[in-house]
C-alpha cells in the first residue's frame, strides 16, 4: 500500500464521465486496479450521472476505456485507466468529497481475464472468468474496505500512542496527570472510528450484488481472505474495546479524583467556618 501523489488541478473538459458503452477487456494482458482513500465521504445522490454502468455501487465509464467504482465512504476504485485519466476523474468528482484528505492512500491490484480457469488470487494477479459490472463491483468493495482498514489500523496506532498519558497516570507515574478535556476528545475519535467501521463500511457485511449474484460469492470469500479482511476487522474491534475501557477507567479515575477534590474544599470551608466562629465568640 502506498501514497499517491498530490491531485493537481487540471483540464476538467476533455473527459466523458459516463457511457453506457459495455466494457470489453478480453484482448488485454492485464487489467490494473486502483483503489483510492480520498475522503471520509463521497456525496454519490449529489453527482450527476446519465446511463451509468451499474448502481449500488455506483460505475461509471471514464477515460478511453475504464471504469470507476464509487463507494459512499470515501472510497473510488478505477479500472483499466492511465494515472492522468485517473488524476482527472479524482479531480472531477473532488467536490463531492467530504472532509478530503491531504494525502490520498492507494491500494493497487492487477487484474487478467482468464475464460477456462478459476477465479482466485495468484501470483500477484487477480484472475476472472469473465468482466461484468458486478465482479467489479464486489472487487471494488473488496479493495475498499482493505483500504479503510489500513487507514485505521493506522489511526488506532497512533491513539493507543496518545492514550498512554492515561495509562501511566493511572499508576501514578505520570507528572502531570492528563485532562478531562483530553480524554473526552479522545473518546469522540474512538467514537467515530467505531461508527465509520462498524456502522458505514460495514467491514463483516458481505457486498449487496452478492444478494442477486450467490454465485460470485466465493470470490469475494477469496479476496476476503486475501486482504484478511475478517481477521483484520476483529482485532481492530478488540483494539478498540481495549482504549474504550482505557478510557472508561481513566475518566472515572479523574472524576472520582475531582469528587475528592470538591469534598475536600467543602471541609476546608467548614473548617475556616468553624475558626471563624469561635474567633468571634472569643471576642
Amino acid at each position: 500500500m502506498t501514497l499517491s501523489p498530490d491531485l493537481m488541478p487540471i483540464n476538467t473538459e476533455s473527459q466523458t464521465l459516463i457511457s453506457s458503452t459495455d466494457l470489453d477487456w478480453t484482448s488485454k494482458e492485464s487489467i490494473l486496479t486502483r483503489a483510492y482513500l480520498i475522503g471520509e465521504r463521497i456525496a454519490i445522490k449529489n453527482i450527476e450521472v446519465q446511463d451509468p454502468l451499474a448502481t449500488n455501487p455506483l460505475i461509471l465509464r471514464t477515460g478511453t476505456d475504464g471504469c470507476a467504482v464509487l463507494l459512499r465512504y470515501g472510497v473510488v476504485v478505477i479500472f483499466n485507466c492511465t494515472e492522468s485519466e485517473e488524476l482527472e476523474f479524482l479531480h472531477q468528482i473532488n467536490p463531492h468529497v467530504q472532509e478530503s484528505f491531504p494525502e490520498k492512500l492507494l491500494e493497487v491490484l492487477p487484474m487478467i481475464i482468464r475464460p477456462n480457469v478459476k477465479e482466485r488470487l495468484e501470483s500477484g494477479y487477480l484472475s476472472l472468468q469473465e468482466c461484468t459490472t458486478e465482479r467489479l463491483q464486489i472487487i471494488a468493495e473488496a479493495l475498499g474496505k482493505s483500504i479503510v482498514l489500513d487507514y485505521y489500523e493506522r489511526e488506532v496506532s497512533n491513539l493507543f500512542d496518545k492514550i498512554k498519558p492515561f495509562t501511566t497516570a493511572i499508576q501514578g507515574k505520570n507528572p502531570r496527570p492528563p485532562k478531562e478535556k483530553e480524554l473526552l476528545g479522545y473518546i469522540g475519535g474512538l467514537l467515530l472510528i467505531e461508527q465509520k467501521v462498524f456502522g458505514i463500511v460495514e467491514v463483516g457485511e458481505k457486498p449487496d450484488p452478492i444478494w442477486d449474484f450467490p454465485e460470485l460469492d466465493r470470490l469475494y470469500l477469496r479476496l476476503e481472505d486475501e486482504y484478511e479482511l475478517r481477521e483484520r476487522w476483529l482485532a481492530l474491534e478488540k483494539k478498540l474495546t481495549l482504549i474504550s475501557r482505557t478510557m472508561e477507567t481513566a475518566l472515572a479515575i479523574l472524576q472520582r479524583d475531582s469528587s475528592h477534590r470538591v469534598e475536600w474544599y467543602i471541609v476546608i470551608l467548614i473548617v475556616i467556618e468553624i475558626i471563624l466562629a469561635v474567633y468571634s465568640l472569643l471576642n
